[in-house]
């Protein structure tokens, strides 16, 4: 007796395990085009030849998707996106090149995507997911053997440890010295962490378009029949691959790698010992800061990969606590990154891109005190992303009601070496361009550096002045300005009073 049960589910087109090594052939000579091309290198015509040859392998590896029609029309796409590019290369024509690429791509490849939504929901997932898949499907060009599963399950974690041993390495100086003393002298003639760092990311970028992979909702009809079933197929290695195993693994060796680094930052930085030779303390914070924010961010993602909902790692009783304490102590991480900038700061002032990190490195610390909250409260990745938002909109509105530029005129006035015989001397220029909001500082500026004021500033000021004068019209006004020309107005009476009289 046999019957019929239909059901929809989405899926991933499955992976043709015999194409998958030609695949990775041609991805590792795209990125040895790319080190050719780029690397060190000054990027213009060299970006259009690239795009041509990777569009080339993606057709020759997607030929049997292929339809006369939409490969016209992808085609068009494709060459109307590389015109800017070899016109002018810019920020604009190097987005209008990848968006052509990506666009041609799903045209040509996916049938199934009609509808808008569709359409901008798969390109969404190519741009976001495609990146990661490289080494999740590089291991199955390999059997399911003992030792493709041991390499598929040690190949993430060696793989992310040595990008964050180069992050460290970046950011902490101790660290370099470290890392040259384990790496002979001659292997560094020929290897460096920057072009392996570009190898993976050309391998990353050019695999979703050479393997292609598109969701989609297939009617899956199944005959269920009386007998015994057929043996089930072996575990793909992406099953390892992001196995608790591998997830144990990584969490070992990654709080391990934080924890040497968070022990050198309180030596150094909380406990202020002595730095080694040629390093100041400025040096070494601003070295150190923005390096670090970039270890957090990959730290969360991945957390939000190891920790998804259903996932393998979810319900572990070992792996938790140790992804509470990698956590931890990417926290304690993200508070180094703001005391190295905080250092920073007070030797070389304040500017806007300072305050926006610090703006930028607080939300990162919420981010992952979110991600705990999201694991331990167990919350969808939905309602994560939604509280993200709330944050962030918050704290724009906020910033939408600072007055940045007075503060941070204020600020390097006050914090001046005229002013407070610390730091560096007053940037009239930086002053300048912060506009009529500075004006006060700017006059503090001219009393402390009488001098100059009657050389360089009255006229500079003058203008500032008459911008503010114009910015108070009713057209342009702002409660903003109108407090500010209060405030000169009341400047000028008390100038004005303590006068001798003529």
């Amino acid at each position: 007796m046999t019957s019929l049960a239909s059901t929809i589910i989405e899926e991933i087109k499955p992976i043709g395990h015999s194409s998958i090594p030609a695949k990775v052939g041609l991805a590792l000579a795209l990125a040895a085009l790319a080190d050719w091309l780029f690397y060190g290198h000054r990027i213009g015509l060299s970006l259009t030849l690239f795009a041509i040859a990777l569009a080339a392998v993606s057709a020759h590896f997607n030929r049997a998707a292929l339809d006369w029609r939409r490969a016209m029309i992808g085609s068009a796409i494709f060459a109307a996106g590389l015109v800017p590019a070899m016109e002018e290369l810019n920020t604009l024509s190097f987005l209008l090149l990848a968006a052509s690429l990506a666009i041609a791509l799903l045209l040509v490849t996916n049938a199934e995507a009609t509808g808008l939504a569709e359409r901008v929901r798969a390109l969404r997932n190519l741009v976001l997911l495609g990146p990661f898949r490289f080494f999740l499907d590089a291991p199955q060009a390999f059997s399911a053997s003992a030792l493709t599963r041991c390499i598929a399950q040690w190949l993430l974690p060696a793989a992310l440890s040595t990008v964050f041993v180069a992050l460290f390495a970046a950011a902490n100086p101790v660290i370099e010295q470290w890392v040259s003393l384990l790496n002979p002298k001659l292997i560094l003639q020929y290897i460096s962490v920057p072009r392996v760092l570009f190898w993976a990311l050309m391998l990353a970028l050019v695999w979703p378009f050479i393997h292609v992979r598109w969701r989609g909702r297939t009617i899956v009809t199944t005959a269920i029949a009386e007998g015994p079933l057929p043996p089930p197929l072996p575990p793909l290695a992406s099953a390892e691959f992001l196995g608790s195993s591998t997830i144990l693994r990584s969490l070992i060796l990654f709080n391990l790698l934080f924890a040497a680094q968070s022990v050198l930052d309180g030596i150094y930085l909380w406990g202020h010992v002595a730095l080694p030779d040629d390093l100041t303390y400025a040096g070494y914070a601003h070295r150190g800061a923005y390096p670090l924010i970039v270890t957090a961010l990959l730290a969360a993602a991945f957390v939000l990969v190891a920790m998804r909902p259903g996932g393998p790692a979810e319900k572990s009783k070992v792996i938790r606590p140790l992804v509470y304490l990698w956590v931890a102590q990417n926290v304690l991480l993200v508070a180094s990154s703001i005391l190295r900038l905080d250092l920073y700061v007070d030797i070389y002032m304040l500017t806007y891109w300072r305050i926006a990190a610090f703006i930028w490195m607080g939300l990162v610390a919420l981010g992952l005190i979110l991600i705990v909250a999201r694991i331990v409260l167990n919350r969808s990745n939905q309602w994560l992303v939604g509280v993200n938002l709330i944050a962030l909109t918050i704290v724009l509105y906020g910033c939408s009601l600072v007055n940045f530029d007075a503060f941070i005129a204020d600020y390097n006035v006050t914090h001046s070496r005229e002013a407070s015989g610390n730091g560096v001397k007053i940037d009239v220029n930086y002053l300048l361009t912060l506009g009529p909001q500075a004006l006060p500082a700017i006059d503090r500026a001219m009393a402390l550096r009488p001098g100059v004021s009657e050389s360089c500033l009255v006229s500079r000021r003058d203008r500032l002045v008459e911008q503010q004068r114009q910015d108070l019209a009713w057209r342009s006004w702002g409660f903003r300005s109108w407090r500010l020309q209060r405030r000169l107005d009341a400047q000028a009476r008390d100038q004005s009073g303590s006068r001798p009289a003529g």
